[in-house]
């Protein structure tokens, strides 16, 4: 999957939201068939959301498009990925997935639909949103091939909050722990480490401050709910020109070094290696494919 910097939800039954989210410069939008479309407009909103795709890639091949569909429990699964799942789909956005078992359902119906509907290559973006979820992470990061991404949720009012009990603060100690495990799993696993969510839709400070710790802490990439949070998002979780200047000039200072006969080097100030040296290419090699997402 791409590495998305950041991901607007937009309800998906708000068809003239679209073009707001696009418009706010995210990575990707998820179009929302759960939480946000009241039970009597999911019908309708299913149609709205292949609708929106398909208007969406007749003149946008760059953004992501994922949609997230309501969960397993609900018995509206397989109706909602029926009418979703097709060519423009980038990834399914899977609610309430508490074990690998859960994540492998998805998979399944995944296959059927791709197949029947056309569609190839749809991901699945996995929120963990529960205990049981958390305590399951390094196994459901793994689950299949499909798993495109896993997601520390921290939101201060949402499913998260209640299932697993912590009382929200915006310095997010309480959810540290949370986070910094599912962070590991997604690495083990070789999936793109997401977390989210800031709910102050006005406090863009405390956005910033709660996105640099994600950063600090392993994440690449954050969900949003709002069009002014894409803006920070994308800022923090892009590529700083002073760490590329950085990591470039450390490659170039090994290099020279080692052509010398040296496997140690002082640059800056500080020592290097090739610990070092490998830190410096994967970071360079994650900022060019975000800089080749933009250009997309």
């Amino acid at each position: 999957m791409h590495p998305y910097r950041s991901m607007l939800f937009v309800p998906g039954h708000r068809v003239s939201w679209v073009d707001k989210a696009i418009a706010s410069g995210a990575d990707a939008i998820t179009l929302d068939l759960e939480d946000s479309v009241p039970e009597e407009l999911k019908p309708e909103a299913r149609a709205l959301v292949r609708e929106s795709i398909e208007r969406v890639r007749e003149h946008n091949e760059k953004i992501g498009i994922l949609v997230r569909v309501n969960g397993l429990s609900t018995g509206q699964t397989g109706a909602d990925m029926e009418a979703v799942v097709g060519p423009g789909l980038d990834a399914i956005f899977a609610p309430k997935v508490e074990t690998a078992l859960d994540a492998q359902r998805f998979e399944t119906l995944l296959d059927h639909f791709e197949v029947r509907n056309g569609a190839e290559n749809v991901k699945l973006v996995v929120p963990m949103e529960t205990a049981r979820a958390v305590v399951n992470c390094e196994e459901i990061a793994a689950a299949t091939p499909r798993i495109g991404s896993i997601l520390g949720s921290t939101a201060e009012h949402a499913d998260v909050a209640r299932e697993i009990g912590f009382e929200w603060t915006p310095e997010g100690l309480e959810t540290l722990a949370v986070r910094t495990r599912v962070q590991l799993a997604a690495r083990a696993a070789g999936v793109h480490p997401m977390t989210g969510l800031w709910e102050r839709v006005h406090d863009l400070e405390g956005l910033r401050a709660f996105s640099i710790q994600g950063r600090q802490i392993g994440f690449r990439g954050q969900i949003a709910i709002h069009p002014s949070h894409v803006p920070v998002i994308n800022e923090v979780y892009g590529p700083d020109p002073e760490k590329r200047r950085f990591f470039e000039g450390m490659i170039e200072a090994y290099n020279a070094a080692a052509a010398q006969g040296a496997g140690a080097v002082i640059y800056e100030g500080g020592h290097i290696d090739k610990a070092h040296l490998d830190k410096a290419r994967a970071w360079l090699a994650h900022a060019d494919q975000i800089e080749s997402l933009h250009a997309r």
